[in-house]
């Protein structure tokens, strides 16, 4: 279910049933010469599409967010990457967050792909929307329980409920698209083997293997070595892991 869609009656039943609402989270960034700017958001948005295809009652798909902190590490801006400072996303994702809490959403998901090699230590654009996820969720938390809600009497069971998954804190997560378990049987890369073999499989309109000569960069050297057959394999071992996270 795309959330633009639904209309109130549908919304009151997703939320009745807690159906996990995700949001893709991406970046604008050169990815080669073969490659569109939006890989990053395409691995996502198109792994959704299946999911949805697949269980089409069983998710809420948010609009995307397309403009994280690419930065320009990659490339500068006249490669066309677009660099939105994680200080201005922050505000941005707290406040949708508060918006979606507010309507009643207690299963919210981000998934993103950009930076997530070392998701454990985090890089701007997740860390901005993990950070804006438990700033929303304690703002909630005082708004509708007051200061001193976790030290309150009725809080006694707070650590018995924790360990059984009853976590206010568990009601915002931000996940990699390809945790290390999932980068475990693809290759993980930028525009190289992995990333082109993701694309021939979800986004294969966007892909100019013709371009590939034009390549010049060290990471995508291994380009040409993808294939459809490739990437359909990767897809298939991510769709599992977010099958996993949001219980499909």
């Amino acid at each position: 279910m795309r959330y633009d869609f639904l209309t109130p009656h549908h919304l009151r039943q997703a939320m009745a049933a807690n159906t996990p609402l995700v949001m893709a989270i991406g970046v604008q960034e050169y990815h080669g010469e073969h490659l569109p700017l939006g890989v990053d958001l395409l691995a996502v948005t198109r792994c959704l599409d299946r999911l949805e295809a697949e269980a089409p009652d069983r998710l809420i798909i948010l609009p995307a967010f397309a403009y994280g902190a690419a930065s320009h590490a990659v490339a500068g801006p006249k490669s066309g990457s677009l660099h939105v400072d994680a200080q201005t996303l922050l505000p941005m994702a707290q406040a949708l967050f508060a918006a979606l809490l507010k309507v009643g959403f207690r299963n919210i998901h981000g998934v993103i792909h950009h930076q997530t090699e070392n998701f454990a230590q985090g890089m701007p654009t997740d860390l901005a929307f993990r950070l804006a996820a438990r700033q929303a969720v304690f703002a909630h938390l005082e708004t509708t329980q007051g200061e001193g809600w976790w030290g309150a009497p009725t809080m006694e069971t707070y650590y018995e409920g924790h360990a059984a998954g009853d976590n206010p804190f568990n009601w915002i997560r931000i996940h990699p698209l390809m945790p290390p378990q999932v980068a475990q049987h693809f290759p993980f890369d930028h525009a190289g083997e992995g990333e082109t073999a993701l694309m021939l499989a979800l986004a294969p309109e966007t892909v100019e293997a013709a371009r590939m000569a034009q390549n010049t960069t060290w990471y995508t050297q291994t380009a040409p070595k993808a294939t459809k057959a490739q990437g359909e394999a990767g897809v298939a071992v991510i769709l599992d892991h977010l099958k996993a996270l949001l219980n499909l």
